[in-house]
C-alpha cells in the first residue's frame, strides 16, 4: 500500500494524532519472570503435596506423598512491520513525519493488540474461573463484583495485588451504582479508581473480548474479534497468577544513509511473545463475560 504524506505548507508545532489508550496490561508485566533466552518454550515446576495426617506414638508420622511435573510454556505469537518515509517526504515535514509514525504506530496498533490477545488468552484457558451474564447494569454490577471476591477468596487467591479490569462501555454503570452527597466542590470527580482495595483498570471495549483473530497482514493487519467471541464485562486477575513473556521486541531504525537500498528512512518492528495463566493459579483469574 503506498504511503499518502501531505507535505507542510505551513509549520505549527502541532500534530493531528488519533486518540489511542496505551496498555491496559502493562502493569502485569513484572509480576512474574520467566526466561526464554535460546529457546522457545520454558518449563515451570509445579509441585503440590498431600496434607496432614494423625501422630501415632506407636508408629510416627503418617507417609505423605509429593508430585512434581514440569508445565511448559511455548511462545506462539510472532509478529512484525515495516514503514518507509523518504528522505525528502521527512525533510518537508520539517523532520516530524517519520517520528510521528512510528510512535503512533506503538499506540495505534502494538498496544491494542497486545491487550487484546492477552485478555482473549486469560479469557479462554480452560479452568479459570468464568461467569456468563446478560449485559450489566447499575443495579447489578455491584453484586457481580462481590461475588467474583467471593470466589477468589473461597479459592484461597491472595487479596493483595488484585487488578479489577472493567470494560469502558460500564464505566457509568458502575458510577451510577454508589450513591454520592456532593457539597460545594468547586470541581466533581465521580469516576470510581478503587473498589475494595482493587485498583480499577478500564479497558476499551474493542480490547475486551474471549477470543480474538490475528490477521497475517496480507489483506488485513492488526486483530479483530473472533466470530464465537463474547464481550468481557470484567475480569479480576491476580497478577502472580499470569505470565506475559516478551522474549523480543525491538524497534530498528534506518537512517537513509544506512538505508543501503532506498534514500529512506525505515522503520521495522519485531515482537515475539505469549501470554499464560499459571496451571496451579487459574483461580487467580475471573472473567465476567456477556451472553450477548
Amino acid at each position: 500500500m503506498a504511503n499518502s504524506i501531505t507535505l507542510a505548507q505551513k509549520f505549527l508545532p502541532v500534530i493531528d494524532e488519533t486518540y489511542k489508550a496505551a496498555s491496559a496490561t502493562a502493569l502485569m508485566d513484572t509480576a512474574s519472570q520467566a526466561d526464554f533466552t535460546g529457546a522457545n518454550e520454558v518449563k515451570v515446576l509445579k509441585v503440590s503435596t498431600t496434607g496432614l495426617g494423625d501422630y501415632s506414638r506407636t508408629t510416627g508420622y503418617p507417609k505423605g506423598d509429593v508430585t512434581a511435573v514440569w508445565e511448559t510454556l511455548k511462545l506462539t505469537e510472532e509478529r512484525g512491520k515495516e514503514f518507509s518515509i523518504d528522505r525528502m517526504d521527512d525533510e518537508e515535514t520539517l523532520g516530524l513525519a517519520f517520528g510521528a509514525v512510528t510512535g503512533q504506530f506503538m499506540r495505534d496498533w502494538v498496544c491494542p493488540e497486545l491487550d487484546a490477545y492477552r485478555f482473549a488468552k486469560y479469557a479462554s484457558t480452560e479452568d479459570v474461573l468464568t461467569t456468563d451474564a446478560a449485559v450489566l447494569t447499575k443495579d447489578t454490577i455491584v453484586a457481580a463484583l462481590d461475588e467474583a471476591v467471593r470466589a477468589m477468596d473461597e479459592n484461597e487467591v491472595p487479596e493483595d495485588g488484585r487488578i479489577l479490569f472493567i470494560n469502558s462501555e460500564l464505566k457509568p454503570k458502575i458510577n451510577e451504582a454508589f450513591s454520592r452527597t456532593w457539597g460545594s466542590d468547586a470541581a466533581i470527580n465521580s469516576l470510581l479508581f478503587n473498589y475494595n482495595n482493587m485498583p480499577i483498570v478500564y479497558v476499551p471495549k474493542s480490547r475486551f473480548y474471549t477470543a480474538v483473530t490475528l490477521n497475517d497482514g496480507t489483506t488485513d493487519w492488526g486483530y479483530d474479534k473472533a466470530t464465537s467471541a463474547k464481550s468481557i464485562n470484567f475480569m479480576i486477575v491476580q497478577p502472580s497468577a499470569v505470565l506475559q513473556a516478551k522474549k523480543f521486541c525491538m524497534p530498528k531504525i534506518f537512517s537513509p544513509d544506512e538505508n543501503q537500498a532506498m534514500d529512506m528512512w525505515k522503520f521495522q518492528f519485531r515482537l515475539y511473545h505469549d501470554s499464560f495463566v499459571y496451571d496451579n493459579k487459574k483461580a487467580g483469574v475471573y472473567v465476567h463475560k456477556s451472553t450477548t
